[in-house]
């Protein structure tokens, strides 16, 4: 049994919990967490699941590393605090752990990662001994090992789109959804994710990814941005009001040139309500979300994953299968030499001693 620890318990880190306690080969030693109120509540709990899990959560940071646990799932927010997820990951590879995290956007290519961030971690990696995989959804495996496995299957590639579809009202993270990305605030209103260049620096490096993996170099990284505001005010269940005239829905598209043309496309509609920009991409049952790979060439193939959990809830769906695809990668890191990994590298695998079991 590999120890594991999950450091935070927000909507990663809970779907991290009930993974790393339904795989065979791990063992949930600790729960780290930032909330004096999550001291000593017991893991089961915090991961949303109905049985105890024996692990009291705790938020002294230097005593769990201190017993130099084999792997890590690192679930707290690098959106807003990159300085401290990568001196908390830092922390963690010194401690010889494998790390496994979605909190860095510049570190999903790490062939192409920003010199000032991988080399910190490149150095905390060789001194402890410890590897690090970062990977999710979106930033994840939407835009890297679902669309080059896809891509396998035709003969010929004209483009590649990834999109993420997604009803943001239904997302557990109301300072994200209206301060970060803008929904309820006036359309002249800048958020932090709308800022030029901010798309590229979270979705290039799978741009990049894919690019490395089909053999053609891009020429450059261009972006779209369209905002609509809603035609009317909206109630919605998780956050209150939405303002008509606000910010009800956006579309941004990251484009991969090659040869002049847009090859590689990550595109994402996020919407407060379905009501506000009907005429852009839909879900392809009118749901919640989807995430979905369009290849286009001979033969045309789209391809549509629409995942939930806690509740039929789609956001939360995504959110268990970025985890999954961390936690499930642990035993695999395990196994391989210590350093730096991409999704290039790391396999997906199948569920391996968990059909059936609960």
């Amino acid at each position: 049994m590999i120890p594991t620890v999950v450091w935070g318990t927000g909507n990663v880190g809970r779907a991290a919990i009930r993974a790393v306690a339904a795989h065979p080969m791990l063992s949930l030693v600790a729960v780290l967490v930032s909330n004096p109120a999550k001291v000593g509540r017991d893991a089961g709990e915090l991961g949303g699941l109905d049985r105890r899990l024996g692990v009291a959560a705790t938020d002294d940071v230097d005593a769990v590393l201190a017993t130099r646990p084999r792997a890590l799932v690192y679930a707290a927010s690098g959106d807003v605090r990159l300085d401290g997820a990568i001196e908390d990951i830092g922390r963690a590879l010194r401690a010889g752990a494998v790390v496994v995290t979605p909190s860095l956007y510049g570190m999903y290519d790490c062939t192409n990662a920003p010199d000032e961030i991988r080399d910190v971690l490149v150095q905390a990696a060789t001194a402890g001994g410890g590897s690090l995989f970062v990977s999710g959804v979106d930033p994840g495996w939407a835009n890297d090992v679902l669309p080059l496995l896809v891509s396998g299957l035709g003969s010929e590639i004209d483009a590649v789109r990834c999109q993420e579809i997604f009803d943001y009202s239904t997302y557990d993270q109301e300072e994200s959804v209206r301060d970060l990305i803008g929904m309820g605030h006036p359309l002249d209103y800048q958020p932090l994710m709308l800022v030029e260049t901010i798309p590229t620096m979270i979705w290039g490096g799978q741009l990049r990814m894919m690019a490395r993996a089909l053999g053609v170099e891009l020429d450059g990284i261009e972006e779209t941005l369209e905002r609509r505001p809603l035609e009317s005010t909206v109630v919605t269940d998780t956050m209150g009001e939405f303002a008509a005239g606000t910010q009800g829905a956006i579309r941004v598209e990251v484009l991969g040139m090659v040869g002049g043309e847009p090859r590689l496309v990550v595109e994402h509609v996020t919407r407060i309500h379905a009501s506000c920009a009907p005429d852009w991409p839909v879900a392809p049952d009118g749901g919640a979300g989807a995430h979905r790979v369009i290849i286009e060439g001979r033969p045309r193939i789209e391809v549509t994953v629409e995942a939930t959990d806690e509740g039929d809830n789609r956001a939360a769906g995504g959110n268990a299968t970025a985890a999954g695809r961390l936690v499930n990668a642990i035993d695999w890191l395990v196994e391989a030499e210590p350093g730096l990994f991409d999704a290039l590298d790391v396999p997906l695998r199948p569920a391996v001693g968990r059909l059936g079991k609960k």
